[in-house]
């Protein structure tokens, strides 16, 4: 038999400490839990000399975790958070998760935490050691969770920040998707029309005896270049792909796009709101789970893809270090919406900072939807204009010099 320090909760609230004999950590569990407690950590306690655990531990290798996805981890944090909500505990939960669940790298990731959580782990400890996993934000808001002895309303707010997260990525998709689709048909039917209608116009042209206008005899060239070395096309459209995603990840060039996007009318609004949506849910989660303000700025920052808007909140967030207002420190940013500093100054004031962080939540939200329907409106124009502009150049080129020929008979 050992000795085993334990932290449980007592009626889903209170913490309580204290110490059992068991044969195993199992066992050990299986005690605490017929005392009426739900057992969140059990450390065996160490003989005097003992090797630390977690000193071990830092020789152990951690588990093989597999990488989850967004709706992977929907589909994870749902079923713990409808298990924990019916009074099961973390070790079934995971067991359950480990034997039903769809995805088999869900089962394994399952499998593995709850492993190390049998092993003397709390569930918030364990996932922190897979930030690539899980992310920061959802670390950071489950170990506030499980130390306020909340962690099964955090699983349901961080359930309501996952499909916000996947709503708002869905709302973007769905806008871009249309202007990409146009774009590869376009790219697709220049490739045709350069590859095998322009070649074919060759010997009639050349029986012309004249000069071809510039545009024709441009055009003329580069489709028989690619019709003689075809192989080079794919090689072009790879490069050209390789370059404009190198250019979005190369940190020096996504700072000066981040920067010059933000100066776009249209396309700064829908930049800035789709930002700041998860920038505030976030904040507005962690604070109602008794995060710190400083600790919820940080894992709300976490969020920001836009260096610009990134770097201007970091900031703020040293001006609130250093005593400022957090409402007066977001303002002298200059890159958050007025109604939102608002609201956010509004909570000050009256201490509903929680309540004003909610309602600014569904105010972004309502904005960012106008704004998707603007530019949805907008790009149908857009690519008319484009596709127009491109079959424009396609029929100059094919008939200035029949024109040319015509006026000359």
């Amino acid at each position: 038999m050992a000795i085993y320090n334990y932290t449980a909760l007592k009626n889903n609230k209170e913490i309580v400490k204290g110490k059992i004999d068991a044969a195993n950590p199992r066992e050990a569990r299986d005690n605490i839990r017929k005392l009426g407690f739900i057992p969140t950590k059990v450390e065996e306690e160490q003989a005097k000399g003992a090797v630390d655990p977690k000193e071990l531990g830092k020789k152990t290798k951690k588990g093989k975790m597999h990488k989850l996805g967004l709706q992977d981890r929907i589909d994870f944090t749902s079923t713990l958070q409808i298990l924990a909500q019916s009074g099961i505990p973390i070790i079934e939960s995971l067991l359950f998760i480990e034997n039903d669940a769809a995805k088999l790298k869900i089962r394994q990731v399952a499998q593995e935490l709850r492993r190390q959580i049998m092993n003397g782990g709390t569930f918030a400890d364990t996932i922190a050691k897979y930030p690539d996993q899980f992310g920061q934000i959802y670390i950071g808001l489950c170990k506030a969770g499980e130390d306020s002895g909340e962690l099964e309303k955090t699983l349901e707010r961080l359930l309501e920040l996952l499909n916000k997260e996947a709503a708002i990525k869905g709302k973007v998709i769905g806008t871009l998707m249309y202007p990409m689709f146009v774009i590869v048909l376009a790219i697709l039917i220049v490739l045709v029309m350069l590859m095998f209608v322009f070649p074919v116009f060759k010997d009639m042209f050349d029986t012309m005896g004249k000069q071809l206008p510039w545009i024709t005899q441009t055009l003329m060239d580069i489709g028989i270049f690619l019709k003689t070395y075809w192989y080079f096309v794919p090689v072009i459209l790879g490069s050209m792909f390789g370059t404009v995603t190198f250019l979005f990840r190369w940190q020096p060039s996504k700072r000066k796009i981040d920067e010059y996007s933000l100066k776009i009318p249209v396309l700064t609004d829908l930049i800035q709101f789709s930002n700041f949506s998860n920038f505030i849910a976030v904040m507005q989660v962690a604070y109602d789970a008794g995060v710190p303000i400083i600790e919820c700025l940080y894992l709300s920052n976490l969020t920001l893809t836009n260096y610009t808007l990134k770097t201007r909140i970091e900031s703020a967030t040293t001006k609130v270090q250093q005593g400022q207002h957090l409402s007066s420190a977001l303002r002298s940013t200059r890159v958050m919406p007025k109604m939102i500093l608002f609201m956010i100054a509004t909570g000050e004031q009256s201490g509903r900072l929680g309540d004003m962080l909610t309602q600014a939540t569904n105010y972004i939200d309502k904005q960012l939807d106008k704004i998707i329907d603007v530019m949805t409106k907008m790009i149908e124009p857009i690519m008319l204009i484009v596709i127009g502009s491109i079959v424009l150049v396609l029929a100059l080129a094919l008939y200035l010099p029949l024109f040319g020929s015509y006026m000359s008979m």
